[in-house]
Formats: structure tokens, C-alpha cells, sequence
């Protein structure tokens, strides 16, 4: 898990925001990575949330945090700023299980 510059899903521009880096594709400078970013609102509408234990993220209030694995975006390796740590091995699985990749 990392903070990286993450773009919006609906329109120009990024948010510094924690994400799992699914994969990484290229090579050089035009390296990037598809993540699954990670927010501290719970939308239980959408489908493939993932609940992450209190402080996962490494945020200064240890805040819950959910992994949406429904929508995956592709952030440029130099965008990566911080890596806060590793999911644990059960969160992998359910990741792999949702078919993302």
C-alpha cells in the first residue's frame, strides 16, 4: 500500500490519497501502476469493498479505511510518494477473488 497523486475517476485532476498497487506495467519513465484506491467513506452500493483495519493507511487520525476494488486507475510510478505497508495475506485473496487486476 502507498500514497500516491491518484486521478479523479470523473474528470481532470488527482487527489493525494492511499492506494494497493495491483500491478505494474512498462518500463523507464513510462512506468505505471494499477491501483485500487483506498478511501475513509464506506459505500456499501458499490460492489467489491474491502473494510481495512483502523490505521492500515498510515493517516494521522488512524482512521477505518475501505479498499474500492470496482474501479481501478493508472498512476505513473513517479507519482508514488510514501509506501505505508502491505495488505495482510486474507485482504490479497479477496482482491484476487474480485478479479482485480
Amino acid at each position: 500500500m502507498w500514497w500516491a497523486d491518484v486521478p479523479y475517476e470523473d474528470g481532470p485532476g488527482s487527489k493525494d490519497r492511499p492506494c494497493l498497487v495491483i500491478s505494474v506495467r512498462g518500463r523507464g519513465r513510462g512506468r505505471t501502476a494499477v491501483v485500487a484506491k483506498i478511501t475513509s467513506k464506506h459505500h456499501e452500493e458499490r460492489p467489491g469493498v474491502i473494510a481495512l483495519p483502523a490505521g492500515a493507511v498510515g493517516d494521522r487520525q488512524g482512521r477505518r479505511s475501505f479498499l474500492e476494488t470496482d474501479e481501478l486507475r493508472e498512476v505513473r510510478v513517479d507519482a508514488f510518494r510514501r509506501r505505508v505497508g502491505v495488505v495482510d495475506p486474507g485482504v490479497w485473496e479477496r482482491v484476487r477473488k474480485l478479479g482485480a487486476r
